[in-house]
């Protein structure tokens, strides 16, 4: 008798996943939403693969990717890029420190709505709202105050793992290393 691997083909299997790997973003213009995650957000360029033939940039930080692919229709490209709603598509990062985001947001002027969700009693959730250079919103929170209280199965709820970070070439070096957990 065969024996199973775990998740193969048991109804009561959980998916491998292990943590968000990037996001993907259509551009107008490639190089101004680059220099718009690098130089605000401090996402880093990363190289990506030669093979592609089309316009793009991969960018990487936070243990997160940024994939930017150049727009072929921009009819799919958000038409308001001045609207914010907090109530609408949006990518939202963690933040450690709110008041020198939003500082950063007014030197390089862009336009944001701030907003705070809850109160002391309940964990305040600051909130930043602001667009990317072709409209797509992001949030920028301090949503790590809000405790997560599963509906259902705690037991459902994975965390991530150090695994799950991809190996960084250090510069000018061929070695890589696997990033290091903050001390």
């Amino acid at each position: 008798m065969e024996k199973k691997k775990k998740g193969d083909g048991e109804s009561n299997s959980k998916p491998p996943l292990m943590a968000l790997n990037h996001v993907s973003r259509l551009c107008k213009d490639v190089k101004k939403s680059l220099e718009f995650y690098t130089k605000v957000l401090g996402f880093v360029e990363i190289e990506r693969p030669a093979s592609f033939d089309f316009n793009g940039a991969w960018l990487f930080n936070y243990g997160v990717g940024i994939h930017l692919v150049q727009a072929k229709d921009e009819d799919k490209l958000p038409s308001n890029t001045d609207h914010l709603d907090p109530m609408d598509n949006h990518i939202s990062f963690q933040c450690e420190d709110m008041e020198a985001l939003e500082k950063r947001l007014k030197e390089v002027k862009v336009k944001y709505i701030k907003r705070t969700v809850g109160d002391q009693k309940d964990a305040a959730i600051d909130q930043l709202f602001f667009n990317d250079p072709d409209g797509f919103m992001v949030e920028i929170c301090n949503c790590e105050n809000l405790e997560l209280v599963p509906r259902n199965s705690a037991d459902a709820i994975h965390l991530p793992e150090d695994r799950h970070a991809p190996p960084v070439a250090l510069h000018g070096s061929s070695d890589s290393r696997m990033p290091q957990p903050n001390s």
